[in-house]
């Protein structure tokens, strides 16, 4: 029998990272080594171990210790931390518009074929988010009887908006009028009161210039303008007109821009086909049918995914992913496509350095004549004028503090964003063809046969293509 001490010459334990697992084997290997239960007890006990001893592993390997000459078990096994959940946004009232797009009908029994569209209005004082708190988190525990500390959950803030409230313990977000909640760029939450044309855009209505969403009962025609703060909604089709919202556009029917105006929108550009047009969203441009000969930039993806999910010629650009069935024809008219590119954030980055500049230079002023004034109250010669200037100026300061870390939060999150290109890829779900050209960040590869179901990724500084599954 092998004594509690001389076991020492035989196992051996090591340990994780965090001291969460404990780990045995044997260091030598003898026919004839045999032991107890106390002596492993006691062995573990001196290396340390108090918490999670795996009863019965030591109780088979006092009977069978030839079972783990070979292997290394986890002879004790702590208690993983659970983890802090982070506070959240959750919305009272619900963004979607409503699935059925039946026409009205009204109480007489008749039917406006016009109004397709239901919208989710809210009144006045209505509740619209709450905020969740975050959760603490459970320590964990090592097998050496000490504890894992665990993450602390992160709070969360409401992103404000115009016409919306909250209340005094900032967990409640209420509507300050009657109107439609919109979501604009950044994640504000706004109530919008909407405008609608129950018809089409035409010299008859005139260009629009509104503030809130922007219902169209009709058809925007070449020529005509309209811009929104909040989202536009067109239940016919689009010419060679300007469209400009902050939030979301959505359109009925397709775009026929002859290489006419634009189509742009802070969040998601949502049409059923696009020819000839121009269109950038700060998210998603999502196509039912096909998108050929035109200019298109989102900030996120492109997806042409439906039955005919076709993308013929122009330029397709998107700074996460494109997605389309089929990607050029059989002619080869030129097709380009590129993922990883956000010249917007590049942009607002450049814009952001700039403002940090200036703000600095100012608050360095700001910071210089505090001083001075200060001196003068040290000394009792602060006049009453003075002492007004030096309440300003300490205000001021607080503020380009609030203003300067506000700057360089939005610099490193742009500057991680696009230092990220893992997500860049262009998935082509039936046909590429011979003419289309992939653009990922820098690299560029050009199609010169027709390939079937691929994906086009970045990866060792090269375009590399996988089978589409």
């Amino acid at each position: 029998m092998i004594g509690q001490y001389a076991l020492n010459h035989y196992l051996n334990i090591t340990f994780s990272d965090d001291k969460g697992i404990a780990y045995l084997q044997f260091s030598k290997k003898d026919e004839n080594f045999s032991c107890t239960v106390e002596d492993i007890e006691a062995f573990l006990n001196s290396h340390n171990i108090r918490y999670g001893i795996q009863r019965n592993i030591i109780e088979r390997l006092a009977s069978h210790p030839e079972e783990y000459f070979f292997n290394k078990v986890s002879i004790a096994v702590g208690d993983t931390p659970i983890q802090g959940t982070d506070g959240q946004v959750v919305m009272a009232v619900s963004l979607e518009e409503e699935v059925d797009r039946k026409p009205l009908e009204k109480a007489d029994g008749k039917v406006d074929y016009k109004d397709l569209i239901r919208l989710s209005n809210v009144r006045k004082g209505q509740l619209i988010a709450k905020i969740i708190p975050p959760q603490p988190g459970t320590p964990g525990k090592t097998v050496t009887g000490e504890e894992i500390p665990s993450r602390v959950g992160k709070e969360s803030h409401f992103k404000i908006g115009k016409n919306v409230l909250v209340d005094n313990n900032q967990i409640s977000l209420y509507a300050a009028i009657d109107g439609l909640i919109t979501l604009t760029e950044k994640g504000k939450i706004n109530v919008f009161p909407i405008y609608e044309i129950n018809g089409d855009v035409d010299y008859s209505v005139g260009n629009i210039d509104f503030v809130g969403t922007v219902v169209v009962r009709g058809n925007v025609l070449t020529g005509f303008t309209v811009k929104s703060d909040g989202d536009i909604r067109v239940v016919g089709g689009v010419e060679g007109a300007e469209l400009i919202a902050g939030g979301s556009i959505e359109i009925t029917g397709g775009i026929i821009g002859y290489n006419k105006g634009h189509v742009s929108a802070g969040g998601n550009v949502k049409v059923s086909f696009i020819q000839e047009g121009n269109v950038m969203a700060g998210e998603d441009v999502i196509v039912s049918q096909s998108i050929m000969h035109s200019n298109i930039r989102a900030g996120r993806d492109v997806l042409c995914n439906g039955t005919k999910g076709l993308i013929v010629g122009g330029i397709i650009q998107a700074g996460d992913k494109v997605v389309a069935r089929t990607i050029g024809n059989t002619m080869s008219t030129t097709t380009a496509v590129e993922v990883g590119v956000l010249p917007e954030m590049r942009n607002e980055i450049n814009d952001l350095r700039h403002q940090l500049r200036i703000l600095l230079e100012n608050t360095d002023k700001t910071a210089k004549a505090l001083y001075l004034l200060n001196q003068l109250a040290n000394n009792g010669q602060l006049s009453p004028d003075k002492m007004e200037l030096r309440v300003k100026l300490n205000a001021t300061k607080q503020s380009h503090t609030r203003e300067e870390a506000a700057i360089k939060s939005r610099i490193l999150e742009i500057e991680r964003m696009l230092e990220d290109t893992g997500k860049a890829k262009v998935e082509v779900i039936k046909t590429i063809y011979g003419g289309s050209k992939i653009v990922i960040g820098r690299y560029t590869r050009f199609i010169k046969d027709p390939t079937e179901r691929v994906i086009f990724t970045y990866s060792d500084g090269d375009i590399s293509i996988l089978p589409y599954i």
